[in-house]
This record gives C-alpha cells, sequence and structure tokens, in this order.
C-alpha cells in the first residue's frame, strides 16, 4: 500500500484523466425526481498505469473528481511492448467482450468509446480492438483492464519457468 501512495503523490502531475460517461440518474420520489449524476473516469499515467473509477453525487464536478479519486486509487500496472501489447487477448466482464490484438508501428489505436480511453490513458500507440455483447461502458472499460491485467511478458515467462525448472529437476533426482 505504501508503494501505491508514493506512485500516487510522485507521478501526481503526470496523469491523464479521460471522462468516459456521464449519466444522469432519477430516483423517483413522493414529491417528484430526485436527479444524481454518476460519472466513470480513466486514469493513465502514459507508461502502463491505468485505473478507473466511478463517482456519483448531486451535481456532476463532484462526481467527476469523486470518480478521478477512485480512479487514482485503483492503478494497476500492465506489460507493454514497445509501444503496442505483447500478445492477443480476448477478455469478458459482464456480457461484454473485448478482443486486443497487437498492431504494427504507425497503426494507432484502433478502438472506440472506453476501450480507447483505457488504451491511450495506459500508453499504448499501436493496437487494434473489437467490443462484443453488450457496449454498457462501465463493463466495456472492467473488460478492458481485466485483458490488461492478464498480459504477460512470454520471454521473460519462458525464461522464468526453465530457470525454475532445471533446480528443482536436478534436486529430486539426486
Amino acid at each position: 500500500m505504501e508503494e501505491k501512495e508514493k506512485i500516487g503523490s510522485e507521478q501526481e502531475l503526470s496523469f491523464t484523466e479521460k471522462l468516459v460517461s456521464l449519466n444522469r440518474v432519477a430516483k423517483v420520489v413522493k414529491g417528484g425526481r430526485r436527479l444524481r449524476f454518476s460519472a466513470l473516469v480513466v486514469v493513465g499515467d502514459g507508461q502502463g498505469g491505468v485505473g478507473m473509477g466511478m463517482g456519483k453525487s448531486n451535481e456532476v464536478p463532484e462526481a467527476i473528481r469523486k470518480a478521478t479519486a477512485s480512479a487514482r486509487r485503483n492503478l494497476i500496472k500492465v506489460i507493454l511492448a514497445d509501444n503496442t501489447i505483447p500478445h492477443e487477448i480476448t477478455s469478458k466482464f459482464g456480457a461484454s467482450r473485448v478482443f486486443l490484438r497487437p498492431a504494427s508501428p504507425g497503426t494507432g489505436v484502433i478502438a472506440g468509446g472506453g476501450v480507447r480511453a483505457v488504451l491511450m490513458a495506459v500508453g499504448v500507440k499501436d493496437v487494434l480492438s473489437k467490443s462484443m455483447g453488450n457496449r454498457n461502458p462501465v463493463n466495456i472499460v472492467k473488460a478492458t483492464i481485466l485483458a490488461l491485467s492478464q498480459l504477460r511478458n512470454v520471454q521473460a515467462e519462458i525464461a522464468k519457468r526453465k530457470g525454475s525448472a532445471l533446480p528443482r529437476e536436478v534436486t529430486s533426482s539426486g
């Protein structure tokens, strides 16, 4: 926890914030409708750190402030390969599915809505994506962050497995 607080205070100025969706929610009461606002914000440092947050309030600026604070608390680190992702990945959250594929340099971010906001905040420059199923912005953003959190550096994983598998075989047979 101390690391997260340290990272947040050090890089406070370098975060990019993107408002993905803003909903007006009405609660019907005896005297009429009570209006509130719900905001979904994505925050990233452009170097592999990204977080999402939701905030609700009676006023729009307060809802956005709460969502931004929540997003900064929920930062995750993403493994990137140069300006793209290391491999293809599909992720599902609720009824929303997101497919991400690495792209060659110069392609750009081919994505829409919440997926684009997350990928731009993370710092990915070249990627192809497809959103399938339900297009609910909250679920799309969560599915995208889930997909990014599941990315692995293939060469590092293989080297780690080979390095850790070799001593086990020697000790168990010897």
